[in-house]
């Protein structure tokens, strides 16, 4: 098999290029992720999405073709709460390790994976190793209240090929994106509730499209530095969706807070987990920000799991 057709479509150029179809697109992550490209072809594709651009249909086949090679798991309790983090902290602290940890002192089932290509920036990984909390490497069944990490590696393999060409060409690829929308439990066709974060304001728009094609749930933000934690420093905006429909979100507040709240020097593993740690035992209070987000995301995850109950009892009568 090869992909040439489809570079002859996506590499005419920032004017020229077509978009493909939601199955050409599913056709053409799939061979990507099953190792089937060659290194120049993989480096092609990189370089022609990136002056392209991808368009929501074509990010549909993209997390149509993951979800197809994901590992597939039994049916869960309850709808997972899905954290990307694939930025790490460049300046301010990495704080998704928190609201991950207060999702599931809420009770609720959190997978958070990641990685980063930047060797100079401190991850979540690193934080939750620090703070006692192991990766896994095989993705496994989450319980209510339970916080699981893992890679991208584990999962699915061709997922990280397709990260770490950024290394090689310098340049993001739709990878990057695809690892903020998955969803996955998505081959065991269980909704998860996935909080997607972007960097560029344009991008809420189209990764509302895209989940709402493909059917998801998920909160969107402008995170804190591309991670999907609220910035503690100011209240974003925020979108929600619901088995593909948006959802009225009631955001008491915007912008930066009058009061800034005492953040760690710096943003090493060694200072983040501790300020980590003193938020969860009550030592210092949790940035109102990020309280917020956790509860839009209460709110969500309550939600997707009274629509499932009501589907699950009606296919039963």
């Amino acid at each position: 098999m090869s992909i040439q057709h489809y570079l002859k479509e996506i590499g005419r150029g920032k004017d020229g290029a077509r978009a493909l179809s939601r199955a050409q697109a599913a056709d053409l992550m799939g061979q990507l992720l099953d190792g089937q490209v060659d290194d120049l072809a993989t480096g092609a594709f990189c370089v022609a999405m990136r002056i392209k651009g991808e368009t929501p249909e074509e990010m549909a086949g993209f997390l149509d073709a993951i979800h197809q090679r994901l590992p597939l798991l039994p049916p869960q309790p309850q709808p997972w709460v899905v954290l990307p983090s694939y930025n790490g902290a460049r300046k301010l602290p990495v704080l998704t390790p928190l609201l991950a940890l207060l999702l599931a002192r809420e009770g609720l089932p959190v997978l958070l994976h990641g990685g980063t290509t930047e060797a100079s920036r401190t991850t979540s990984a690193q934080v939750l190793q620090a703070l006692g909390h192991a990766p896994t490497a095989t993705l496994a069944s989450i319980a209510p209240g339970q916080l699981c990490h893992c890679s991208a590696e584990a999962l699915h393999p061709g997922l990280q090929r397709l990260l770490n060409a950024r290394a090689a060409i310098g340049l993001r690829n739709p990878a990057h994106s695809l690892v903020k929308l998955l969803n996955p439990l998505g081959r065991s066709a269980q909704p998860a509730l996935v909080v997607g974060s972007y960097t560029h304001p344009e991008y809420a728009t189209s990764m509302a499209a895209t989940q709402a094609l493909v059917g998801a749930t998920a909160l969107l933000l402008r995170g804190t530095e591309g991670e999907s934690v609220a910035d503690p420093r100011r209240h974003p905006a925020m979108t929600a969706v619901l088995r593909g429909q948006l959802q009225a979100l009631q955001e008491s507040q915007r912008g930066t807070l009058a009061d800034l709240p005492a953040l760690p020097d710096g943003h090493n593993i060694e200072a983040t987990a501790r300020y980590t740690q003193d938020i969860l035992a009550g030592l210092q209070p949790v940035p109102s920000p990020i309280t917020q987000q956790l509860l839009y995301l209460k709110q969500l995850h309550a939600q997707l799991s009274v629509q499932l109950q009501t589907a699950f009892a009606g296919e039963q009568t």
